[in-house]
């Protein structure tokens, strides 16, 4: 089959404590009935669920991996925060960084869900599969080298680009990170070099509130191997596939790598509640398309998806669902049932006039 698909139920027993939605507990902050941290399970295995019932399961190849090696790890991360997180996650668990709580056996969960991430990009690369899907649980495009944050507690593409380098040296790869936060773990990773080129379209001031500014171009080597485009809070449909066109489409070309990974966030969907974005089901499905078309015409169509952010329980898994009938070419779908309220609600003309001159505006500034 063309497209794989690797996911495991173990990593949705990834669990984090102690939080009221963002906000640590206590004082006069009470528990939610229904748990704590907006990154809960129930948002990827409704998307795993729905799949299953619409018979998308059965268009694609689906595997589990093996975890990431401790050499896979430490070829990202430093030795003493993987010491650290270990020691912890072996006793009770807890939290090291910024909103990035564990319980006992984190560290093997985040293995886990690196290991996924790992082997969709070592298989796409050896031809097993022409595209993939890592449903990867807990998320990895915040965690820096030496600090796990935003829920993210490996870098799980990071890891897997890596990996891949040991067997190939020379690749080249291009990562696209279309979640509504800006990817600034793997952006700060590779934002000295020139063979990794990374892209982050994310709100303008929304998570981490001082990462991801148009100016942010990469350092030393990395010089121009680093893009971030802050959209502005409200950016619909139209003005996501405009900046695809506008800006990923010509600088991914212009790197001409290997191989395309997209850090999947469904975070800017509308009904998000961490995010003040416009997106659709249907925007997913038309950036993955116009994705794997680039994939198509410059690196034989090896392209990636790796899941992160994305938290509403309801929508994300018509969002997830979209992108994967398009990385697969199937004809299954499920019907959007938001799509005649959040059509509605897309940006005027106006608004959107607007919208689309600043993504030009931000192009111009950016050389392309």
């Amino acid at each position: 089959m063309s497209t794989g698909f690797y996911w495991d139920e173990r990593t949705m027993w990834h669990a984090g404590g102690n939080y009221a939605f963002t906000v640590p507990l206590g004082g006069l902050v009470q528990p939610l009935a229904a748990g704590g941290l907006p990154e809960s399970p129930e948002t990827k295995r409704r998307l795993k669920n729905l799949m299953d019932v619409t018979g998308l399961t059965d268009a694609v190849s689906v595997s589990s991996a093996l975890p990431a090696t401790m050499d896979q790890i430490l070829a990202v991360h430093s030795a003493d925060y993987i010491i650290e997180f270990k020691a912890m996650s072996d006793a009770q668990g807890g939290e090291i960084g910024h909103h990035a709580p564990f319980a006992k056996g984190g560290f093997e969960l985040a293995a886990l869900s690196a290991g996924l991430a790992t082997r969709a990009v070592a298989d796409v690369l050896a031809g097993t599969h022409q595209n993939a899907y890592a449903l990867s649980r807990p998320p990895g495009h915040h965690c820096r080298a030496d600090e796990p944050m935003g829920f993210c507690l490996l870098a799980n593409i990071a890891i897997a680009i890596e990996a891949a380098k040991t067997a190939q040296p020379d690749l080249k790869i291009a990562v696209l990170d279309w979640d509504v936060h800006h990817g600034n773990g793997t952006e700060s990773i590779f934002y000295d070099r020139s063979d990794v080129f990374t892209l982050s379209f994310h709100q303008e001031g929304n998570y981490p509130l001082d990462t991801g500014a148009l100016e942010d171009r990469g350092s030393g080597e990395g010089v121009g191997y680093n893009l971030n485009l802050p959209l502005p809070a409200g950016t619909g449909h139209t003005a996501y596939l405009h900046a695809i066109d506008r800006v990923a489409v010509p600088a991914i070309e212009a790197f001409k790598p290997d191989l395309i990974i997209v850090a999947c966030g469904l975070d800017a969907c509308a009904i998000d509640p961490l995010a003040r974005m416009l997106a659709t089901a249907d925007t997913f499905r038309q950036m993955t398309l116009k994705i794997k078309g680039l994939a198509d015409r410059i690196c034989d169509g090896k392209l990636v998806l790796v899941h992160e952010g994305g938290y509403s329980e309801v929508y994300v898994p018509f969002c997830g669902h979209a992108a994967i009938e398009a990385l697969s070419g199937s004809a299954i779908t499920a019907p959007d049932p938001m799509e005649r309220a959040l059509t509605s609600r897309q940006p005027g003309p106006r608004l959107g006039a607007f919208l689309i001159s600043e993504i030009d505006r931000m192009a111009l500034e950016l050389g392309l």
